[in-house]
């Protein structure tokens, strides 16, 4: 935060220059008042501020209750009645293509995928629910036998080698760190979400990558899929979500942070509420029943360009 802060303020003294800061978040999902102190030293040094979800413009305000702010969205006029915040949803991943020459039946049949398949991609980490995931799953899976779980990331204490003395500094210092800044936070090592898949005997019923997928990889999982599962605990703009949108896939969310903004319930994909199993797994089987018109979610993301998000911070 510090050195940030510091850069900041330097370059906000020449008169030819505007600080912006892009914000994915504001308040840490495990953040501490240390944190939010550090947080707010760092970004203090403004001219105006970019976020993806009108949470994330609240949590400005929470930080900096003193200071007027003005949330604008797309094309909005600034009166300059406060300080500048664009909300301007999170710009979509032209590098992830669906490739027309592949065969999705052959991967689909290789990996053993039924008739509908609900992926979960990315990193595991607790506040992505993939325990809630599964669990609706199972409920799912009990009632017909022609679903799939395609489960793709890894899960980031697996990607340590505990023998490597890098590997024993990194956990003394996250260690540390956690005490300092993260006191909220459980210690996600004991976080084994895929343990479920043995225990709810659904092993025949679900395909797992628990492994670093490399970019020319990541369309085979989104194009044999149906549906991204996005059941967080808390949200902020979610890169997963920005691929999905290459791929035209309905997204099926949790009632949490923007995706009660970018999610339209029955038009782009279908909202669950939070730790409820029931309404997660409602939501799946309506997903089979009701499917979302693949147009519909092309419609969503068609303003969403790296080209537009730039003419409208520099405009």
């Amino acid at each position: 935060g510090l050195p940030l802060g510091y850069i900041a303020r330097k370059l906000k003294k020449s008169k030819d220059m505007e600080v912006f800061f892009d914000l994915h978040f504001v308040i840490q999902k495990e953040g501490s008042t240390l944190d939010n102190f550090y947080t707010k030293k760092g970004i203090r040094h403004a001219d105006a501020y970019v976020v993806h979800a009108y949470k994330t413009a609240g949590e400005l305000k929470q930080l900096f209750p003193k200071k007027p702010f003005e949330v604008l969205e797309r094309g909005q006029k600034f009166t300059g009645k406060g300080i500048k915040v664009l909300k301007l949803y999170h710009p979509v991943y032209d590098m992830f293509q669906p490739d027309p020459a592949f065969d999705v039946k052959k991967a689909k049949k290789e990996m053993g995928l039924k008739k509908h398949v609900f992926l979960f991609f990315g990193f595991i980490r607790k506040y992505k629910g993939l325990h809630n995931v599964i669990e609706a799953f199972a409920r799912l899976a009990g009632e017909r036998d022609d679903v799939s779980l395609l489960i793709v990331g890894e899960s980031f204490w697996n990607t340590l080698d505990n023998s490597k003395l890098s590997t024993r500094i990194k956990n003394a210092t996250f260690g540390m760190a956690k005490k300092i800044f993260l006191r909220k936070q459980d210690d996600e090592r004991n976080y084994q979400p895929l343990s479920l898949i043995d225990k709810l005997g659904l092993k025949d019923k679900t395909y797992v990558v628990n492994d670093f997928v490399p970019n020319e990889m990541v369309h085979k999982y989104f194009q044999v899929s149906d549906d991204i599962m996005l059941f967080y605990l808390t949200a902020t703009p979610s890169g997963i979500e920005s691929i999905a949108y290459n791929f035209r896939m309905p997204m099926l969310a949790t009632r949490v942070g923007h995706f009660t903004e970018t999610v339209k319930d029955g038009y782009n994909g279908y909202l669950a509420e939070p730790d409820n199993i029931e309404s997660m797994t409602a939501v799946m089987r309506k997903a089979i029943e009701h499917p979302i018109s693949r147009e519909n979610v092309a419609e969503t993301s068609k303003d969403m360009s790296w080209t537009n998000y730039a003419v409208e911070i520099l405009r």
